[in-house]
């Protein structure tokens, strides 16, 4: 069976690959790819994005793109993380579709047209689900467990497995998100904030057989930073004054009226304030409330500037239904 195939100038498939030393898996990948999707008659490109790698990965690439036309390797001047590589593989995606998946081969390409056949079901996006995941316990599955209920709770998006990396996307759907920072990890939450239609799929996972796992519990603190990123995404992008404005205004009165009780208690009765904790805290929270108020103004004028320079809508349109006029009255 040939494992080859012309590469088309417009495929239906762009399957991305964010690779860090994996040199000792990638001609398996390259492959078991090629194996899943000739067979399905679906034309394709492979993008493999090596992030800076260090072990000869990129001088694999290069050789096995001689080897296989479907193949692209993008290569990355520096290691500037998987959210980065993924961006990349996004950005040089030519598909109408894109799959995305580990260069380690714990995800398992055969779930591809599964993936596929769901997506063509309506659906913007379709997540694996690692069911029977081949992880260590504690260092891997545990916080895992935890960041997946953490996620749902404050995204919203009930999906079982947030880490997985073998996911379908309808291209137009990515061209829509800017990524950085540990976003990979959120795509669903950022699509759900862009109106994507998300489902998930049970898929195959297989333990690690070359090199060494690049997640730990290191990244924890990345994550949570960045969930509150999207959180605020979720709820204050076109806003930002609602947050800020809410939290102002609360400091704010909450300072004024320790100062009208202040100057009571002077005025009214001659006690002494100018040693009083109160008074320190009345100044502070009038501070702050002004500080406050001045960052909803300015995140207001940011996000109108990021919206205008662009020309960057605040809505999606999914569909357009019209009914010819026309033709209703039978004109010609």
């Amino acid at each position: 069976m040939t494992t080859t195939q012309s590469p088309p100038t417009k495929p239906e498939v762009s399957v991305v690959v964010p690779i860090y030393n994996e040199v000792e898996s990638l001609p398996q990948l390259i492959e078991a790819i090629a194996s899943v999707l000739i067979p399905a008659q679906l034309s394709y490109e492979l993008i493999c994005v090596d992030d800076g790698s260090t072990d000869g990965s990129a001088k694999l690439l290069k050789e096995q793109a001689l080897k296989h036309p479907n193949l692209r390797a993008v290569l990355l001047r520096r290691n500037y993380g998987q959210t980065a590589a993924m961006a990349a593989g996004f950005d040089y995606a030519r598909g109408s579709t894109i799959v995305t998946l580990d260069g380690d081969l714990q995800n398992d390409p055969i779930d591809i047209p599964m993936l596929l056949a769901k997506l063509s079901e309506g659906y913007d996006l379709v997540s694996g689900w690692r069911q029977n995941r081949q992880d260590k316990a504690v260092t891997r599955l545990l916080p895992s467990l935890i960041a997946n209920w953490l996620i749902g709770k404050i995204t919203g998006v009930k999906i079982h497995d947030y880490g997985c990396s073998l996911k379908a996307y309808r291209s137009e759907l990515v061209a829509d998100m800017n990524l950085y920072g540990e976003l990979h990890r959120f795509l669903p939450a950022l699509a759900f904030i862009e109106g994507a239609r998300i489902t998930e799929l049970p898929v195959h996972h297989h333990p690690r057989r070359h090199g060494q796992s690049k997640y730990g519990l290191g990244r924890t603190f990345r994550v949570v930073m960045d969930l509150l990123t999207v959180f605020f995404m979720k709820k204050f992008l076109t806003r930002p004054m609602h947050v800020f404005g809410l939290l102002g205004i609360i400091s704010l009165t909450l300072g004024v009226g320790l100062g009208v009780y202040l100057s009571i208690l002077k005025l009214g009765f001659g006690a002494s304030i100018g040693d009083r904790p109160l008074l320190i805290l009345a100044v502070v929270l009038i501070l702050t409330g002004v500080q406050l108020l001045s960052f909803g103004l300015l995140g207001e004028l940011l996000m109108r500037t990021y919206h205008e320079s662009q020309g960057r809508p605040i809505y999606r349109v999914r569909e357009i239904v019209e009914i010819n006029v026309k033709n209703i009255k039978g004109d010609k």
